[in-house]
């Protein structure tokens, strides 16, 4: 074990050094990879120089997300003490099933779901659990939603058609968990959205008024706290109101920005979250732990046990069934997720996490101002969003996307919003400086003028 952590050591110290003058791995073509570096798996095992030699080729030509150079998706940057906790976790290897396999760690994980539903505003009857992703915490949901709906489906089918409502910007996993719990694609209804992205709550009823006289049973609404592509918050408050009245579960799904609940000068964005029935969250996301750390609670953790539970006398045999979390889960073996969210909140303390997210909200005004102030840009996202999106010069955005990606200068992605395709700037890496936003802009630019002959003819020189 020593010698293998030496040799960790030895390849992550390399690599931290070679990130800073080489923020973007070279790019290798999907169609090269396996004439590039040698993945195949052999009879014979490899010596120790030569293993070490092919472990550091790979490293070294994977995409370096943690870098002054990735933009490109919803999570970035690398944080000690949450890496830390990550490495302990893989160390100790427990599965968080029980409290026989467990123990304290059990303890790490009730703690951080307390914690969220204190914030959120709720009482003790409330509790959460993790997932290996929001798109399982999304799952989750809507299979208490479902079963809230009709005790029955659980042992013995559906028997109505039952419909989910959703907005046309939310993640694409909604409509295929639809599938994996029997509701269907077609039965997911999207809601209309304004001219930021966000679902508007008249027409949300108009829909539910029509599906019941059709004879469906609508079971479910999914909020979206900042969406794909532009970011947005869609009115927790008013919807509230219409699953009320039609007595709906309102899941909101936070994945990606519900880490305002940490801030008080952007948890407005999420306001009325107190009223939902389920709220996902993603600490991989805004709060910078390593993949994955996914979060889901529930106002009332009954649903939960309803949904989820399933008795196995080989497995639950000491303690009570709050501290045996494999009762609330999805899964029965499951890795230790929650320690390196413990080890990074307990080290710079609930103060600091408002202050991770409150950075990635000023680097977006930074990107923001420039783009507003340069009239080479065109933007397309609004303002209390860590989604830039805009245009450069009229070029097609995934022009400039793909040719920075294959030449290796930058790491950016590209959406679309009504007809209209951009770039998009995520800022979600905490570590960054103000000035680290402005020198992606120069990187851009200065590429796209070296480079003008690759673009198209929209090219203003």
């Amino acid at each position: 074990m020593k010698n293998t952590l030496d040799l960790f050591q030895r390849i992550t110290k390399e690599l931290l050094i070679d990130e800073k003058e080489h923020p973007v791995a070279n790019h290798i073509p999907s169609s090269e990879l396996f004439d590039t570096i040698d993945l195949s798996l052999k009879t014979d095992p490899l010596g120790e120089e030569e293993f070490e030699k092919v472990i550091k080729e790979l490293v070294f030509a994977s995409p370096r997300t943690a870098t002054k150079g990735f933009f490109n998706q919803l999570f970035g940057g690398r944080n000690e003490k949450a890496i830390l906790g990550e490495l302990l976790s893989v160390i100790l290897n427990n599965s968080m099933y029980t409290y026989k396999a467990a123990g304290a760690q059990i303890g790490v994980e009730k703690v951080i779901l307390r914690e969220i539903c204190n914030m959120i505003g709720w009482d003790e009857n409330s509790d959460g659990t993790l997932a290996p992703g929001g798109s399982m915490t999304n799952f989750m949901s809507m299979l208490m939603a479902r079963d809230r709906a009709s005790s029955e489906v659980s042992q013995q089918g559906m028997r109505q058609k039952m419909i989910v409502y959703t907005s046309k910007e939310s993640h694409y996993s909604i409509p295929k968990n639809a599938t994996f719990c029997g509701i269907g694609r077609e039965n997911v209804r999207y809601i209309p959205t304004d001219n930021q992205g966000r679902v508007v709550a008249t027409h949300l009823e108009e829909m539910i008024q029509q599906d019941v006289a059709d004879g469906g049973l609508p079971v479910m609404v999914n909020l979206t706290a900042g969406t794909t592509v532009l970011g947005a918050f869609d009115p927790i408050r008013s919807v509230s109101k219409i699953c009320k009245k039609h007595n709906l579960w309102l899941h909101v799904d936070g994945a990606y920005c519900g880490s305002v609940l940490f801030s008080e000068k952007y948890k407005h964005l999420i306001d009325g979250v107190e009223l939902v029935d389920s709220f996902s969250v993603n600490a991989h996301k805004m709060i910078g732990t390593p993949l994955s750390c996914s979060i889901i609670v529930v106002k009332d953790k009954k649903h939960l046990y309803d949904s989820l539970s399933n008795d196995a006398s080989y497995l639950y045999q000491t303690d009570h069934d709050g501290f045996n979390l494999g009762k609330t889960s999805l899964q029965c073996g499951r890795r230790n997720d929650a320690l390196k969210f413990w080890t990074l909140w307990k080290s710079v303390g609930t103060k600091g996490l408002e202050k991770i997210v409150d950075h990635q909200f000023a680097l977006a005004d930074t990107a923001r101002d420039y783009v507003r102030n340069h009239e080479d840009y065109t933007l397309y996202s609004h303002d209390e969003t860590i989604a830039i999106c805009f245009n450069y010069k009229g070029i097609p955005a995934r022009d400039i996307c793909t040719l920075l990606y294959e030449h290796s200068k930058l790491l950016v992605g590209y959406g679309s919003f009504d007809g209209d395709e951009f770039i998009r700037l995520i800022t979600i890496n905490a570590q960054n400086e103000h000035q680290d936003i402005l020198n992606f802009f120069q990187t851009m630019e200065q590429f796209v003028a070296e480079n003008v002959a690759l673009f198209e003819e929209e090219v203003v020189a």
